[in-house]
């Protein structure tokens, strides 16, 4: 059986592909062998080393909540300054005028082009050089700072994209019935734009809860990742444990920020389906006999 996007195989390329399926998987398994008997060699898989994790909440509530609480306050400042700022660029870069377009094209381009961990960098020598940030408070502040003028600058494309990605027709229709252009994309472009712009736009937001992990590395940062490393070192050196853990959290956090986007997404776009008046036949014989006449017709 065959269709305009997919043939159906033959016998040979069901062979073949059995034979590519079955070749993967044992170099799936012997690499999962692999690893484990290399970890077990080095007694990382030690009981005594995951212990802690689930008998104790020492580990837990001084090492990787207070982590956690730092990796979400710099996420959650991030996410508020980059968003409305990003749309801000983005909307710019639409303007009819070259005064505003090209200065917010320069900047978002700019900015865009520079490693966000070298934007962390400057922003903690800025800090440190010309402002009373305590010492303590500029980690926080740097990555903030580095996680705000990149995304913000990738969140300013997003939005672009997704105004440009609408149908000339919205435009038209707007200003055919005389909206100015700054209504026409308050009311019409952007509410339609939000459904296009939001996986790409929950994608950002997952790489901004990743890329705190930066200040950590860098800036010393006390956020998850960093804790791990203090972690491991307090309980044996059980660098995998702490790890996985913190590999278990950073998953589990950005799957339940893509699984509530999945969920925004499709509510706003089963909004859209169903909004439109509808008028009844009592509707229209009421207007009918306030017109004089037109009930009778």
């Amino acid at each position: 059986m065959t269709s305009v996007l997919y043939d159906a195989q033959g016998p040979r390329a069901k062979r073949r592909n059995v034979l590519f399926t079955v070749v993967f998987l044992v170099a799936l398994a012997a690499l999962l062998w692999w690893v484990y008997s290399t970890l077990k060699d080095k007694g990382q898989l030690e009981w005594a080393l995951w212990k802690p994790f689930f008998t104790s909440g020492e580990p837990w509530s001084t090492y990787i909540w207070p982590g956690l609480q730092n990796t979400l306050k710099a996420a959650v400042l991030a996410v508020l300054i980059a968003l409305p700022l990003g749309a801000v660029f983005g909307i710019a870069r639409l303007s009819d005028h070259v005064w505003i377009r090209v200065p917010a094209a320069i900047v978002v381009e700019f900015f865009r082009a520079i490693p966000v961990l070298i934007l962390m960098i400057f922003g903690l020598a800025l800090f440190a050089e010309y402002t009373n940030v305590s010492s303590d408070d500029r980690p926080l502040y740097a990555v903030v700072t580095g996680l705000v003028l990149y995304n913000a600058a990738v969140l300013a494309e997003i939005v672009r994209a997704g105004i440009l990605s609408l149908p000339k027709g919205q435009s038209e229709a707007g200003m055919a019935i005389g909206l100015r252009k700054g209504q026409m994309m308050r009311l019409i472009l952007l509410p339609q734009a939000v459904t296009a712009m939001l996986p790409a736009i929950v994608s950002q937001l997952v790489v901004i809860v990743k890329d705190t992990a930066l200040g950590g590395a860098i800036l010393t940062f006390p956020e998850l990742l960093s804790s791990a490393n203090t972690m491991s070192g307090y309980y044996g050196a059980n660098v995998i444990a702490s790890f996985t853990v913190v590999a278990v959290i950073f998953i589990a956090l950005n799957f339940a920020l893509t699984s509530f986007a999945s969920w925004l997404e499709q509510r706003l776009r089963r909004a859209k389906k169903s909004t439109g008046a509808v008028v009844g036949v009592d509707d229209l014989a009421t207007g009918g006999t306030a017109g004089g006449g037109g009930g009778a017709t």
